[in-house]
């Protein structure tokens, strides 16, 4: 389709017997939640024994209560809120506001997002969590509008990632603040650059004449983990915490990536010379990487691997290829952006982790192609190569090396004919290593701005609900240049939309419709859980849909059950799972009313955790 599609009305009629809801169930000549995936080779190739059943708890229904609903037979508890003391010797936390930078460095971050379990023994494990940003309206008492040198350097130290130690006591894990790893990570924290960008000229500053030494993380979205005991903290919106009141002479990359010479919400460049663009223009060129962190040392150096691409990642999901070579796939989240993949230069060696610490320093990008099959909602995919001097990476085109075509990533993908996206979020890897997943969340743009033309794994204008796709790599090789795609699930209301694809696929319906599908991630037996982070006003479009939650879907079969709801006004993010699968590790970002405690209290981003009430695992 090239012609931008303004309504949906348009978008109907365009697609009335091709990609309307009823026009698609007719033609799979299937019924039943999930069926309209069971005549598709990718659905055929995950679907195993379909009566196999995963889903075992009674679904929920939606929520605006503020709090956690579970189904039933589990509960919940806190692990950790914003500004409890992870040291022995950190104040406790004080809802005032008027903690200092000092206090804020030794407690819990604010903004919890993804996370990882490290584990240590059956009772005592590492637990590694990003926190993304803060919200100044609590982190201070005069809510950011008389900002000092102090406050500044409080906010930098809320943010960034939260290591800690967690023991298992009467069925029930706890924080230790005596855990010899616990650590705190910040915006002011050493990192050492690797890969291909390290030392260029674009990463170098007055203060870092080499380009190799960066100070801190931040916006650290989603996360991932390495088979060697490493984590991946991924650096998201880092472009909020730049600006200037001065004349800056901004290139279109730094556009394109949201650098602004203007005064940003966060007023870091206010006191912070680091972030002002006018002073130095070369810092932003020093985040939007992928952050490798050993959470068993907290002597060690982050490392910032730029082979992985520089955009606004999402998480990082890694898989060990057959052939040994490790392949992380990532998503750049931002409307009309990109699919990617890295492919390791050397390979994986089982128990020989001091080699396997440089699989991220070296290897291939690649960025997505979709192509969509004649009628359905599925097609082939291909990997295009972002190496300098192939598909038109060279210098008459603007790249004068390598580290020019990772520092500018998303240029690079546009100059190869990458597919634009409705926003790539999480990706999560199938247990049988033959199927990975990404959210894609919504696109207001898709169908009305130039370059985001509706296709088919972009099936909708204006695409409010969002959708999953998956695929599988030809050959069941991550390493392979081609897949086969389809849509697990599209988002919707079927309430308010009927037989549009809006209403979304026939594996949704009122009991379970959701948008804006964000955080995802497998279980050991193969759930997929699906956290959102959506419109919950409960109006118009989303009526019916209430609070932000988190569902559970079959991959065999398609079926989505409704696991979770947060509390009012949160985004449902960050999921793991302790070593036995018994208890599920849950963020709650940003609620709005007065969780966790209740009353009157102020509302804190907060850890939980899930339990099944016989002890059993979650989901089983």
């Amino acid at each position: 389709m090239n012609k931008f599609v303004e309504k949906e009305s348009d978008f109907s009629n365009m697609v009335n017997a091709r990609l309307s809801r009823r026009g698609f169930l007719m033609g799979t000549a299937a019924a039943g939640a999930g069926a309209f995936l069971a005549l598709n080779p990718v659905a055929k190739a995950i679907a195993g024994n379909m009566n196999n059943a995963l889903l075992n708890f009674e679904a929920i229904p939606t929520s605006t209560s503020d709090s956690i609903v579970l189904p039933k037979g589990y509960s919940w508890n806190t692990l950790m809120s914003w500004g409890d003391p992870i040291f022995v010797n950190a104040p406790k936390f004080n809802p005032n506001g008027k903690q200092d930078s000092k206090a804020q460095a030794l407690q819990f971050g604010d903004n919890t997002d993804g996370m990882s379990v490290f584990p240590l023994s059956n009772d005592r494990a590492i637990l590694a969590v990003n926190n993304e940003y803060t919200n100044y309206e609590f982190l201070f008492a005069h809510q950011g509008k008389e900002m000092t040198a102090d406050d500044v350097a409080k906010a930098q130290a809320a943010v960034g990632i939260t290591i800690v130690e967690i023991v298992k006591k009467n069925g029930q894990w706890t924080m230790d603040s005596a855990g010899k790893a616990n650590r705190r990570i910040t915006a002011n924290t050493e990192m050492e650059v690797t890969g291909p960008a390290a030392g260029h000229d674009l990463l170098k500053t007055k203060a870092d004449p080499t380009g190799k030494k960066v100070l801190g993380t931040f916006n650290n979205c989603a996360n991932g983990e390495t088979p060697w005991g490493t984590y991946l903290t991924c650096e998201e919106n880092f472009n909020d915490f730049f600006g200037s009141e001065q004349n800056a002479e901004l290139t279109p990359d730094d556009k394109r990536y949201g650098i602004k010479a203007e005064q940003s919400d966060y007023q870091w460049h206010n006191f912070d010379d680091r972030f002002d663009v006018a002073k130095n223009p070369n810092e932003p060129n020093r985040f939007g990487w992928v952050v490798e962190i050993d959470p068993n040392d907290p002597t060690s150096t982050p490392l910032k691997r730029t082979g992985l691409g520089r955009f606004k990642h999402e998480n990082a999901a890694l898989v060990v290829n057959d052939d040994g070579h490790v392949v992380v796939y990532l998503g750049d989240d931002e409307r009309g952006e990109h699919l990617y993949k890295f492919v390791s230069k050397d390979k994986y060696q089982e128990g020989n982790n001091r080699a396997n610490r440089n699989l991220l320093e070296e290897g291939t990008l690649y960025v997505a192609k979709f192509a969509m099959k004649d009628d359905k909602l599925e097609g082939d995919g291909q990997w295009l190569e972002l190496t300098y001097g192939k598909n038109g990476l060279t210098r008459e085109n603007g790249f004068n090396s390598q580290a020019e075509v990772m520092i500018f990533a998303r240029r690079a993908a546009t100059q190869v004919g990458a597919t634009t996206m409705d926003r790539p979020e999480w990706v999560a890897v199938h247990p049988d290593k033959k199927h990975v997943f990404c959210t894609l969340t919504n696109n207001k743009y898709r169908g009305v701005k130039e370059g985001q033309d509706v296709d088919g794994v972009n099936p909708r204008a204006e695409n409010h609900y969002g959708q999953i796709v998956r695929w599988a790599p030809t050959n069941a090789n991550h390493v392979s240049d081609t897949f086969q795609w389809d849509l697990y699930v599209i988002a919707g209301n079927p309430t308010v939309h009927k037989d549009s694809l809006y209403a979304g696929s026939d594996n949704i319906n009122k009991d379970n419709m959701f948008n804006s599908p964000d955080g995802i991630g497998f279980d050991k037996a193969g759930r997929l859980w699906i956290q959102t982070d959506g419109n919950y006003s409960n109006k118009g479009d989303f009526a019916g849909q209430g609070n932000n939650q988190m569902l559970c879907g079959d991959p065999n079969t398609g079926e989505v059950r409704r696991f979770l709801t947060g509390p009012i006004g949160c985004e449902i993010t960050g999921l793991t799972f302790s070593e036995d699968q018994k208890t599920m590790f849950v963020g709650v970002q940003h609620p709005s009313g007065h969780f966790p405690q209740g009353g009157n209290s102020k509302p804190r981003s907060t850890i939980v955790m899930i339990t099944k009430d016989n002890g059993g695992v979650i989901g089983s």
